[in-house]
């Protein structure tokens, strides 16, 4: 009797922290592939590190939105998310493109960029696709791991 208790607390663990990683893992995935179509769908060509740095964008999209409650803004949440993405398209950019010297993006040619790394202009298209984001994350823990059912406010 007194083995089994802590058998059995370890077993809860091992079962939270193993669907922690399934989930953690299967949004990495989903978030690296998006990313990775949507350059393919506006460059016609992607680089593998852009899966990396899409399946980081979206664990910190869905962080962002699983931290939130679900009466903040879904405008806030997705703000935070665009000004998310941005800063690690700046961070990547600094390793893989400065650093790595990899040249996988360059936007030093357009106007309000920093570095060649972020610019203004789409810095702003991230915003919509931080909504797409934060939709596509809600649904996938709706559907794949059982959460509760995505609702929004505006205010």
């Amino acid at each position: 009797m007194v083995i089994i208790e802590p058998i059995s607390k370890f077993k809860a663990l091992f079962y939270t922290i193993s669907t922690s990683a399934i989930r953690f893992i299967t949004l990495w995935l989903w978030g690296g592939a998006v990313y990775y179509c949507i350059e393919l769908l506006w460059r016609q060509k992607s680089h593998p590190s852009m899966f990396i740095l899409g399946g980081i964008c979206f664990i910190i999209l869905s962080f962002i939105n699983k931290t939130f409650s679900w009466q903040m803004s879904i405008i806030v949440q997705v703000v935070l998310g665009a000004i998310s993405i941005v800063l690690c398209e700046l961070i990547g950019g600094i390793i893989i493109n400065i650093l790595l010297g990899l040249h996988v993006w360059d936007y030093s040619h357009l106007k309000f960029n920093f570095l060649g790394q972020i610019s203004l202009i789409y810095s702003i298209l991230w915003i919509p696709i931080s909504a797409i984001g934060i939709f596509l994350d809600d649904f996938l823990r709706w559907k794949i791991f059982n959460e509760q059912a995505p609702r929004y406010s505006l205010r």
